[in-house]
């Protein structure tokens, strides 16, 4: 039987959040422990506001999926989108798309998910907008502070450092690292090390299986040179 193929589908709102990995790193790691063993034969990251339906990203990846006869596979519905007509779209095309969070539910139940994620969205923005009004009327200022970009590359400084020091103290993550640093002078085969950390019961910060890509992302951590 041929193994089934995925192509994952990543979005997040901001540029920042591109740039800084910051919500993507989380759904590829919900990805890759719903797939397990199985890696994506592709992946496709859209920087986009849920709401908006013009999706280049998407279309690329759902043109993979077509022509290699793969599933979309994607962390959380409201990935996809906060559009229910757009969602409703995509479930009626002819491209098998899976979601992390609700794996086993069918088409009627993810339009109603869809239906309460569009009903959300819709209400924060109301309330976001409720809020500003009333700091207008009180004659506050609304703008972005002078230091605004200083700000915002500390915050993700910190939050880089935050991950990092989390990982650091995990005994089970010093333990893989110091038997990457050993399988690193034996091969340069990504996979193979995910498949002997596995063998030896190692398992990642979330008690999942380690994947060729969360070594590729510790040999990069903590600058083991896998001579690639």
């Amino acid at each position: 039987m041929e193994e089934q193929k995925f192509v994952e589908y990543l979005r997040v709102s901001t540029r920042v959040q591109g740039v800084s990995g910051l919500g993507l790193d989380a759904q590829k790691e919900i990805i890759r422990n719903y797939l397990k063993d199985v890696e994506p034969i592709a992946s496709f990251v859209e920087v986009e506001s849920g709401r908006h339906n013009d999706r280049p990203k998407l279309q690329e990846a759902l043109k993979m999926c077509r022509k290699e006869k793969a599933t979309l596979i994607v962390a959380k519905l409201d990935r996809l989108s906060r559009n229910v007509a757009f969602t409703s779209r995509l479930l009626e095309s002819d491209v098998e798309i899976k979601f992390c969070d609700f794996p086993e539910a069918n088409r009627l139940v993810l339009h109603i998910i869809s239906s309460i994620s569009e009903y959300e969205a819709n209400l924060i923005r109301t309330r976001t907008k409720q809020a500003l009004d009333a700091k207008r009327a009180r004659g506050e200022s609304l703008g972005k502070p002078e230091n605004f970009k200083e700000n915002q590359e500390k915050a993700i400084a910190n939050s880089r450092k935050t991950i990092k020091a989390k990982a650091d103290s995990n005994p089970n993550n010093k333990r893989a690292v110091a038997m990457l640093r050993v399988l690193v002078k034996n091969t340069t085969n990504l996979s193979e090390m995910a498949r002997v950390l596995n063998q030896e019961g190692f398992t990642t910060s979330r008690g999942g299986q380690f994947t060729a890509q969360q070594v590729k992302i510790l040999l990069q951590r903590y600058d083991i040179n896998n001579g690639e």
